[in-house]
């Protein structure tokens, strides 16, 4: 059974505040190339679908990931399995609007809900001085034509202003939030009050600026920082990593403080005693 998170409606489509990360999946750390290779050869077919089904089960109802062969065959088994629906927003891009294009074809054709242009195409034609994405009308044209909905995913804040301005059909947008500013280029608060101002969704990536924040930080901060509309998605590498994040999450969204278990080592002993006495 599939229990209810608060949600969020992005182009029509009802989607939970909380959205599951893929980067862990295909072996993208942000961190270095040894533990990138560590997920690669970790994540088997059966363990990405059990921390998806666990997040399904918990409310979680979309998934982020690049145009990557797997994930419709994984949201089949999800289906067929389980019964539990997870919609597909994908992330195709390449340098140029010809080189994007058939992989805009393939996300259609392979069940994307959402497209959304990837950093590598957006951002590489972001002009703000000349208030203009070069080509990507056409792409956001063909991904509407398709039947998905469609969006910018980027790392560069200007894109938000500069797409709001020039009234492109993007539904959405992605971009980074985090406390620690990874990978953004301005400070948290500018950060936070370009995606407060854009009137269309915004899904706020890195909130635990890859492994670098702790979930008790950086869960809340991104929810404090966004409107009561964005989104948050996040890499999970199990599913009690699932279950933490979601209960961090719904705290954050009730207002109220987590009810979390501290990790505990050998030599926070000492702190334990010296509170029970």
């Amino acid at each position: 059974m599939q229990v209810s998170f608060p949600t969020t409606t992005v182009g029509g489509l009802e989607l939970s505040r909380l959205l599951c990360g893929t980067n862990p999946f295909f072996g993208f750390s942000h961190f270095s190339k040894a533990r990138s290779t560590w997920l690669r050869r970790y994540f088997t077919e059966e363990r990405i679908l059990e921390v998806m089904l666990r997040s399904a089960e918990l409310g979680v109802t979309g998934i982020v990931s690049p145009p990557e062969p797997r994930m419709p065959g994984l949201l089949r088994r999800l289906g067929e399995e389980t019964g539990l629906v997870m919609h597909w927003i994908a992330t195709p891009g390449k340098a140029t609007a010809e080189e994007t294009l058939p992989d805009i074809d393939w996300c259609a054709e392979a069940g994307a809900e959402i497209c959304m242009l990837h950093p590598t195409f957006t951002d590489r034609h972001l002009h703000p001085a000349e208030g203009e994405i070069s080509g990507v009308e056409e792409l956001l044209g063909r991904i509407r034509s398709l039947g998905m909905i469609p969006g910018l995913s980027t790392h560069r804040p200007e894109t938000l202003q500069v797409a709001t301005k020039a009234g492109y059909d993007a539904e959405v947008f992605i971009l980074p939030l985090n406390v620690a500013g990874f990978l953004m280029p301005l400070e948290t608060d500018w950060q936070a009050r370009i995606i407060q101002e854009t009137p269309k969704p915004v899904i706020c990536i890195k909130p635990l600026a890859a492994g670098r924040v702790m979930p008790a930080s950086g869960v809340p901060f991104v929810y404090q920082n966004a409107k009561p509309i964005d989104l948050m998605c996040i890499g999970m590498l199990s599913p009690e990593e699932v279950e933490e994040d979601v209960g961090l999450a719904l705290a954050a969204l009730s207002g109220l403080p987590a009810e979390q278990e501290l990790d505990m080592t050998r030599s926070k002993e000492v702190y334990l005693r010296e509170t029970t006495t």
